[in-house]
């Protein structure tokens, strides 16, 4: 039970909402002193950056640069790691049940356990393929392209399902990986990619997908998946195509823990929230991140990062607020733009109208994301190997340069 003498907060997911949340909470004095309880219940060892995931299917990162362990990321702050599953929330008695049996105890509790993959019912869809939302699916992803690589064949087909930015930006990323060896599909129900997105995002994904020739299904239904096969149905025509990796992207659901919960829920699932993130009939609960649907908002909160970024800075404040007696503050969203990798090195970024792309969208994208990264000392640490890495690609340029005019013999005392 809680002590007298304590306020206890309870967080349960570690991604982008419930770390972060933790994190800014972590930095308050009476967190400092003890009089303030922070728990972080997380399953997994590692926190792991999504955006940045792709990167690792080419090798542009090290793993470690963007799933860093929790226990590195809370070293030197206050808060308790709790490495379980959650089993129950009981919103009447402030309790969470955990797969160890233990229950823990709340004054206030923040959900950020965020969603999970939503299977179409496409016959043969969870046997024969795989999906891309962690980092035991990238393990599978790169062990099957390793199993393909070594097969003594020259021509691949890998065919990608959904045509959100999770579709577009693995579809570049395994096109520049596999190469002239592979064919990439990328299939969609849609009428066009990226829907909801900015005119010049969607022009530049054309763009680089066609590049790297990309095949686009659109208007395309799944009809089944078999080992070797995927059956598509384009409008009245039946298309039965070989494959050699299926991937599915196209869409997730909430967690039946949520959807179990005695409170408000939304159409889809998601938890009904107030504009301050706080469940409707439960006050000192806070919902983030993609399992949360603010109530009456009219314009939707896309299921990013960045949405989750900005939500966990406000109900870390409101937390406080709420303890100190002071008004709490609406969630606002603030859309900055959008981010793409189309490639390696290659990114979109579009913001405010103004579109940036190629190597040096690449480049601003990754410089972005890393100052996003949970702590200044890993933010260093992944900022000081980038700016290495791009100070070799730098000198490399300039030697070429100096080798086509000075030649060979006398570029070389130059370059010594």
């Amino acid at each position: 039970m809680n002590s007298k003498n304590s306020i206890n907060i309870c967080v349960l997911g570690g991604g982008f909402s419930g770390l972060y949340t933790a994190l800014y909470l972590s930095h308050h004095t009476q967190v400092q002193l003890g009089q303030w309880k922070i728990t972080l219940v997380e399953r997994n060892d590692n926190f792991l950056f999504t955006p940045l995931l792709y990167e690792l299917i080419t090798g542009e990162l090290q793993r470690w640069e963007i799933a860093p362990t929790y226990q590195k990321i809370l070293a030197g702050t206050s808060i308790n790691f709790c490495q379980h599953i959650v089993q129950k929330i009981d919103l009447d008695n402030r309790q969470v049940k955990l797969d160890n049996d233990h229950h823990l105890s709340y004054d206030y509790l923040v959900l950020g356990l965020g969603t999970q993959n939503q299977w179409a019912d496409i016959p043969g869809l969870k046997n024969h393929a795989l999906t891309f939302r962690n980092l035991q699916d990238l393990e599978q992803l790169q062990a099957k392209i390793h199993y393909l690589e070594t097969l003594d064949r020259k021509h691949l087909r890998v065919a990608i399902i959904g045509g959100g930015p999770n579709g577009v930006e693995l579809s570049c990323k395994l096109a520049d990986r596999l190469e002239k060896r592979a064919e990439v599909l990328l299939i969609d129900r849609g009428n066009q990619i990226l829907k909801g997105f900015s005119k010049g995002v969607r022009n530049a994904s054309y763009r680089a997908l066609g590049s790297r020739r990309v095949q686009l299904y659109l208007n395309t239904n799944v009809e089944e998946i078999e080992e070797n096969l995927i059956s598509l149905k384009h409008g009245e025509q039946n298309i039965n195509v070989p494959v050699d990796l299926v991937i599915w992207v196209a869409g997730t659901q909430s967690r039946k823990l949520i959807e179990g919960l005695n409170c408000q829920h939304s159409h889809s699932g998601k938890l009904l929230t107030n504009s301050c993130l706080q469940l409707i009939d439960y006050t000192e609960v806070f919902a983030l991140g993609d399992l949360a649907e603010i109530n009456n908002k009219k314009k939707s909160i896309p299921a990013t990062a960045q949405a989750a970024y900005q939500q966990a800075s406000c109900a870390a404040k409101n937390i406080v607020s709420i303890i100190e007696g002071k008004p709490l503050k609406t969630f606002k969203y603030l859309h900055l733009g959008d981010m793409l990798t189309l490639g390696r090195r290659t990114a979109i970024i579009s913001s405010y109208g103004i579109n940036i792309s190629g190597q040096l969208g690449g480049i601003m994208r990754r410089l972005a994301y890393i100052f996003r990264l949970p702590t200044m000392r890993h933010r260093m640490q992944v900022l000081r190997n980038f700016v290495q890495k791009i100070g070799l690609k730098i000198r490399r340029f300039f030697r070429n340069i100096l080798l086509g005019l000075l030649g060979k013999k006398t570029s070389r005392k130059y370059l010594k």
